[in-house]
């Protein structure tokens, strides 16, 4: 069967055109936006790209045209496709019918650390033996790429709350049916799809109704718009877990919650804690493992548990579980050091929303402040998501940035948001752009040995990192 996908250099499509080529088939698919890691995995599979969305493109007829939730009517393909009847698919549909079908799925949702989350709980349960498949919305160091059928009969996928297609509104992940969940976080977000937090909590709840009663969903204790969810029904088993909560609240959790997993840190950065799992009837203290592994900062060590616990429930022991986190080695874009000149880092981060900004910031500056040498760390943020550029948390960004020594904004024609208040208000030092050439010229007078550039965006941003890595030398 050929198959096109429209939209194929996403993080989620190109994982399917992963998973279509491994079935046999020939794989095609057009972009608006053709630019690595994606684009790069993808041509080594031997998928062809093609650049925009060129009826031409779809001639000959594929026998299906898989259709991402970036497409709307009146994109030329998408026209195309209808006028000639050609038969379609979303991607989550596709992924459900050919792909998920009589799998024990493992399902990772939440606002934030969706991928990382995913990244972790593959890698466990490969270290165990277990051959997974997965389906991972970015390029992981402990896998050649994102998405693998696998050898068995369980499956990791990343379960996003965005919606299916132009044609099906619903989330992706009602399409999933997990066994294993795991809600890692709910925030307000897209706000393009969304109008307010009660409709992602109603999504979410949608996806609770898909989990069997002999499933299991993992929620941190104190999320209260999770709360909210579970409120309005839960017939599925449920754990909880923190970081650093004391022993007597924990047991007193595991009452409640029958198991309760927590992380008492024995570094402020994230990178050595203890792993303690609490439960059975007296709420006792049942394992307790040492992890120390390359990743900081407290949402990978939340992260972490989520995922030691979730692979808890497919039958992998916890000492195995640590022991796997130990040559855990990340995700690209995720904290990720694109290079180093004259002493001066730039890193890559996918940050999308205020709380990923924040955490993402805290936890390299808990990494930095153990270094010797340590210089400025300096933020540089393009509002790229649809959420940041309708100006929706406006007041929340000055906020995330509290960690960084400066920060420098990326302008983008249109964008919503105030900039001159932004600038005005900002607690540390802040510049704002309206190019890559500008930035980079400031930076490169600006940055001095020992700094640490973080560069966040969920887009290309103009090829900025390999640019300013240039002019560095």
């Amino acid at each position: 069967m050929h198959i096109h996908i429209l939209g194929i250099c996403g993080t989620f499509m190109g994982s399917l055109a992963v998973l279509a080529k491994q079935l046999g088939h020939e794989v095609s698919g057009s972009d608006s936006n053709v630019y690595p890691p994606m684009s790069t995995q993808l041509e080594q599979l031997g998928i062809q790209l093609q650049e925009g969305y060129e009826e031409q493109h779809l001639k000959p007829a594929p026998d299906l045209v898989i259709i991402g939730n970036a497409m709307s009517r009146g994109n030329a393909a998408v026209e195309y496709v209808l006028n000639e009847g050609l038969t379609y698919l979303s991607g989550p549909q596709w992924l459900a019918q050919y792909v998920l079908q009589g799998r024990w799925v493992l399902g990772v949702a939440g606002t934030h650390g969706k991928t990382t989350t995913s990244a972790i709980l593959t890698w466990i349960l490969s270290y165990a033996g277990l051959k997974p498949g997965y389906l991972i919305g970015g390029v992981t160091n402990n896998f050649p790429q994102s998405a693998d059928l696998g050898d068995s009969d369980f499956f990791v996928v990343e379960a996003d709350e965005y919606d299916s297609a132009f044609f099906d509104k619903r989330s992706k992940f009602v399409h999933y049916s997990p066994r294993t969940a795991i809600l890692n976080n709910l925030e307000f977000d897209h706000a393009d799809i969304f109008a307010d937090l009660a409709a992602i909590e109603k999504q979410f709840h949608h996806l609770v109704r898909t989990i069997p009663g002999n499933g299991l969903i993992l929620t941190p204790f104190d999320d209260a718009n999770l709360e909210s969810v579970l409120e309005q029904g839960c017939w599925s088993g449920r754990q909880t877990f923190g970081i650093d909560v004391p022993a007597a609240e924990s047991r007193q959790r595991a009452s409640a919650d029958r198991v309760f997993w927590n992380a008492e840190l024995a570094e402020a950065s994230g990178s050595q804690f203890d792993l303690v799992k609490y439960g059975g009837d007296n709420a006792a203290e049942l394992a307790r493992h040492t992890v120390r592994w390359q990743m900081s900062g407290l949402h990978n060590v939340n992260n972490a548990v989520a995922a030691i616990a979730a692979a808890h429930h497919v039958g992998v022991s916890v000492d195995a579980a640590c022991a796997a986190l130990t040559e855990f080695a990340g995700v690209k874009r995720r904290q990720e050091l694109r290079g180093e000149v004259a002493g001066i880092r730039v890193y890559d981060d996918f940050a999308h929303h205020p709380t990923a900004i924040k955490i993402t910031l805290e936890g390299l500056a808990a990494k930095l402040q153990q270094e010797t040498g340590r210089g400025k760390l300096i933020a540089v943020i393009e509002p790229r998501s649809n959420t940041m550029q309708m100006g929706i948390h406006q007041d929340e960004l000055n906020q995330s940035c509290l960690a960084a020594d400066m920060v420098i904004w990326f302008k983008p024609q249109g964008a919503g948001l105030d900039f001159e208040s932004l600038l005005r208000d900002s607690k540390v030092p802040a510049e704002a752009f309206s190019t890559v050439a500008e930035i980079v010229d400031f930076l490169t007078g600006a940055a001095n040995t020992g700094d640490s550039i973080v560069v966040m965006s969920n887009g290309g941003f103009g090829g900025i990192h390999e640019k300013l890595l240039a002019a560095l030398q």
